[in-house]
């Protein structure tokens, strides 16, 4: 559980401003929007009111605090968390479980894998495992975080020939997360992701109005072009399955896909 989370000390109001601002909107913008009286908010915010876990909840989905955060958000004020986390092996989730293995297996030849809010690696396929050869033992030790795996000079660094296009490309999308959700953790990872060493001469790209950026790893003399594809698996009631995310490598080239189907035997 991140910081952010077990931050129940400070007021809901405090809270509820910071999500505002972190949005960028005036009490007037969220107010109309949310649709209650600016004076309301304003007493919330100043906390000479207390609101209703109803209104928590009514402010966070305007403001699209994600799950996580609204637990933080309810505790913070007095209330049980509304949104329940539990482990991807939790018998409850076995038909999520079994779907996502069952997509991991389909998408073979081709790599794909499953990661968490953190990028922290829960499953992958045949496929994602043929690609990891030299990496250092100690980044394949559980947890695994693939944003970690990929930049690191002991990771797949070396071997990714646009290597300033593709770590633009992911410092992008995680500086888009963080964006999102204002979550110290995942700031963190990226503090530690702009710090690690890239080989001397290495630009990071402007990504931020690329439609697509391929991925090109060498693989046993190979230059493999793949386009990396993002599956959200959202739900409204469980954090575990709101945080998933399913990350599949397509050929970019017709080479590409001949290689890897040659890989896979």
């Amino acid at each position: 559980m991140n910081a952010q989370a077990l931050d129940t000390q400070r007021p809901i109001g405090d809270l509820l401003r910071e999500w505002r601002r972190h949005r960028r909107l005036s009490q007037l913008d969220l107010a109309t929007g949310a649709e209650i009286s600016t004076r309301h908010l304003s007493f919330v915010e100043s906390g000479r009111a207390n609101p209703s876990r109803d209104m928590i909840l009514h402010l966070a989905d305007y403001l699209d605090v994600p799950l996580r955060e609204r637990n933080a958000l309810l505790v913070a004020a007095g209330f049980a968390p509304a949104f329940r986390e539990r482990a991807l092996d939790d018998p409850a989730l076995a038909t999520a479980r079994a779907t996502i293995d069952l997509l991991l297996k389909g998408l073979e030849p081709y790599p794909a894998l499953a990661v968490d809010r953190y990028w922290q690696l829960v499953a992958s396929n045949q496929a994602t495992l043929r690609l990891l050869g030299g990496v250092a033992p100690e980044l394949l030790q559980p947890p695994v975080n693939v944003l970690r795996l990929s930049l690191h000079p002991a990771g797949l660094a070396p071997r990714i020939r646009n290597l300033g296009q593709w770590r633009a490309h992911l410092l992008h999308r995680l500086r888009q997360q963080i964006d999102a959700s204002h979550d110290p953790q995942l700031i963190a990872l990226l503090r530690e992701l702009q710090a690690l060493p890239v080989p001397e001469g290495t630009l990071d790209a402007d990504v931020a109005s690329s439609i697509a950026v391929p991925m090109q790893l060498e693989v046993d003399g190979h230059v493999l072009a793949m386009l990396s594809t993002t599956t959200v698996f959202g739900t409204p009631v469980d954090i575990t399955l709101a945080e998933l995310a399913l990350e599949a490598f397509v050929p970019a080239d017709t080479a590409t896909a001949e290689r890897l189907r040659a890989m896979a035997g």
